[in-house]
This record gives C-alpha cells, structure tokens and sequence, in this order.
C-alpha cells in the first residue's frame, strides 16, 4: 500500500475538520480557473480547517493549490487498476494527479449507475492501493428513515467496507438521500444521532472521520457543525459559490 499523496504542504490532521467541495458535472474551464483563483484568496482566513475540493476530471491540474491551502480529491474511481475501460479513471491516475481523497459510493452513484457492495469493496481496494484516503458515502432513503430501517441499511452498506485496513484512515460521509439537492437536511440533532450510529459501527478504525453531506449551506452549517461528533462536511451545490464555501468552511471551529 502506498502511503497517502496530495498537494505538497497540505497535512491532514485527525483533529481538524474536513470540508469537501463536491463539485458533480457542474463548471467549465474557466469558471474552475475562476473559482480557483478566488478561493485562493479567501482560503488565507479560514483557519484551521482541512479543505479538499472534487472538481470534474478535466481540472484537477487546474485546482492545485499553489499554495497548499486544500486537497484535490477525485469524484469516483475504477474497481480496476487498469486496462480496457473506456471511459473509467483509476485511483492510481488520481493519486498521479496530486489526489489526496477519493469519493467512493456517492449515493447518485448507488442510484443512477447501481454500484453495489461488491463494486464498491473493490474500489476502496484501489483508492487504499494508490494510496489515497476514501470519503466512503453512506445514507438512507426518506422512506427507509419512516420505515425505522436506518440503522440496518447503514450497516449493510458499511459492510463494503469489512475488509477496508482497519489501521487506515478513513472518511466516512453520511449524506441523506432524501436531503440531497432538496433543500431540507436533517436537523442537527438527527445528524448527531446518525453519526453517532455510524461511529460505533466503525468502532474498530483506529483514525475515523465522519461528515455531514445534505443540502449543507452558510446558513445551517454553524449549527450543524455544533454537534458532537460531526467531523466536517460533503458539500454539493453550496461548493461552487467561493464565498459561500469560504462561509461553510468558516463556521467549522
């Protein structure tokens, strides 16, 4: 296993936030190279959080840090290490391009092109093999929440990650579907009880993170991030506003 790569400069730390910027198939060049180069600026005041950034494939070189001041991370990766898979991005091509994270199991992924538990094994097994850190993502349903079955499937999708080395660190996101690009998102106290379940599944990592990724904005990440226990957040659309993300990244004390 290779160790962990990334942004020279970029150091993460067990006890600081992480705040992902997930930015989906959204930006073209320039409006990357634009927000690049205004979250440049605003990243000099944002503390002592640890801040990555998912852009689309195309710009990751465009979003290095020059100064170290985040992470790149990659939006998804292949269960294979190479070969004939038009179209795929292995985790070795990520960590090649200076990534430090990779997004394994979003649930757009669950849903849109059915990645199961046995595909996604397989690409923890090739972030780990690069040497990259995984945001494992993980949630439920708003029916499965009604129906109480909460807990269960958390624990059958973190079943993927049984044969994840125990020893690595590892980022888990608990994102709500039914909170995703709807406007609503768990209260903070929903968040906290979720998350907690989520730790003493996890019970056994020896260096766990678990974020917050549901409708996060400016205005309810303060609160959320007050919760015990929530160690950052997955940010979807309020990702690709640069002031509005410096404002996410500087509620996180």
């Amino acid at each position: 296993m290779r160790e962990p790569s990334g942004v020279e400069g970029v150091k993460p730390e067990r006890g600081r936030r992480l705040i992902v910027a997930n930015w989906k198939m959204n930006k073209t060049r320039p409006e990357a190279l634009a927000f690049r180069d205004a979250f440049g600026r605003e990243s000099e005041s944002l503390g002592g959080v640890e801040v990555a950034i998912a852009p689309p494939y195309p710009y990751l070189s465009d979003l290095a840090s020059p100064a170290g001041g985040w992470s790149l991370a990659g939006q998804d990766c292949s269960a294979e290490a190479r070969g004939a898979f038009t179209g795929e991005v292995s985790a070795e091509m990520l960590a090649s391009c200076g990534c430090r994270y990779v997004i394994v199991g979003h649930s757009e992924r669950r849903k849109h092109f059915h990645e199961s538990g046995a595909l996604l094994s397989g690409k923890l097994r090739q972030a780990r093999q690069a040497g990259l850190v995984p945001i494992f993502c993980v949630g439920e349903t708003l029916e499965e929440r009604r129906e109480g079955l909460t807990r269960e499937l958390l624990r059958r999708q973190i079943e993927a990650a049984e044969n994840d080395p125990a020893d690595a660190p590892l980022v888990v996101a608990y994102e709500p579907v039914w909170a995703i690009g709807t406007g609503q998102n768990a209260t903070p106290k929903q968040a906290e009880e979720t998350i907690a379940g989520i730790r003493n599944l996890l019970a056994g990592r020896a260096s766990l993170r678990v974020l917050y990724g549901g409708s996060v904005t400016a205005e309810n990440a303060a609160s959320l991030a007050s919760r015990e226990g929530i160690a950052g957040f997955l940010v979807g659309g309020a990702s690709l506003d640069s002031p509005g993300f410096a404002r996410i990244c500087r509620s996180c004390p």
